[in-house]
């Protein structure tokens, strides 16, 4: 599949440092120096915390610091002055991204949607999956499906063996679109902040295989999705981005389910585009969205 979308010969930088004097200049000024044209510039600082956050896209065209030599300069001019912690992406090197599902497809569906419209800069190598069910879907898109039943007895052998295939496809970052499979701390720990999930709003509160319909018996009035980065702490990892519907007494449990199923894709698709751009700073539990 070849993708719409032309990579950028861009460079990418995202901080975060103790709050001071000087920074936002020190980095524009290395960028306007060195022949760089700015495309894309913003900031924030969390006065709680007293630290300043950044991110900054600009064109390589011009630029006269070799690519491969950009980190290492940014580095000993700047990231030990401030104390900086960055990262440094290029616009033109494309994110690997494998899809985890089981056996529901409208997140599977969507994002599949958006990578054959070529909407997002990014490659699908492989779809996992611990049921059969959506083989057919994947098939039709011309992605790999790799099938790892799981039971009790399996489960850390298989989840090894995902790994492994992981490793060898290149995969930069997972999104489980409805996997119904706890990671292990150990695949978490392999993916720190790659591994992004989805799931409604009912929790904590309606947990179980039934939630859609626990929530109709106690007559919520507001349901909603959640997409965040998977932490060894279940469901509670740095939140990406949420939304929300409302409900009244004359919406019934299947009409919940699909404006529930709705929320999930989209708010899962907005949060895999963030991350697919670059445009997510992790500190301690909490996540900066850059817009």
């Amino acid at each position: 599949m070849t993708s719409l979308k032309q990579p950028d010969n861009t460079a990418i930088l995202l901080i975060h440092c103790p709050d001071q004097k000087g920074i936002l200049a020190s980095v524009t000024d290395f960028i306007n120096v060195n022949k760089g044209n700015i495309l894309y510039l913003d900031q924030h600082v969390d006065r709680k915390e007293d630290v300043f956050f950044m991110r900054v896209e600009w064109s390589l065209e011009q630029f006269t610091i070799p690519r491969e030599k950009i980190e290492d300069y940014f580095n000993t001019l700047f990231a030990q002055k401030y104390q900086m912690t960055f990262r440094l992406y290029f616009g033109n090197i494309k994110p690997k991204m494998a899809i985890f599902v089981s056996k529901m497809s409208h997140c599977l569906y969507d994002l599949l949607a958006h990578y054959e419209a070529g909407d997002w800069n990014v490659e699908i190598p492989c779809v996992v999956s611990n049921h059969p069910d959506l083989e057919s879907i994947v098939k039709k898109f011309n992605i790999p499906f790799e099938y790892f039943p799981i039971t009790k007895e399996n489960k850390d052998a298989q989840e090894d063996r995902e790994m492994e295939m992981l490793a060898s496809y290149g995969v930069d970052f997972v999104v489980l679109a409805r996997y119904m499979q706890i990671i292990s701390d150990q695949f978490v720990s392999a993916y720190p902040n790659k591994i992004i999930n989805i799931h409604h709003s009912t929790l904590p509160a309606f947990v179980g295989a039934r939630p859609y319909h626990a929530a109709y018996e106690r007559g919520v009035k507001i349901i909603g999705a959640t997409s965040h980065y998977v932490t060894a702490d279940l469901d509670a990892g740095p939140i990406i981005e949420q939304d929300v519907a409302r409900i009244t007494h004359k919406d019934t449990v299947e009409m919940m389910i699909h404006r529930g199923q709705d929320i999930e894709k989209i708010v899962l698709s907005r949060a895999v585009e963030k991350h697919i751009e670059r445009k997510i700073l992790v500190y301690k539990n909490r996540t900066v969205v850059f817009a």
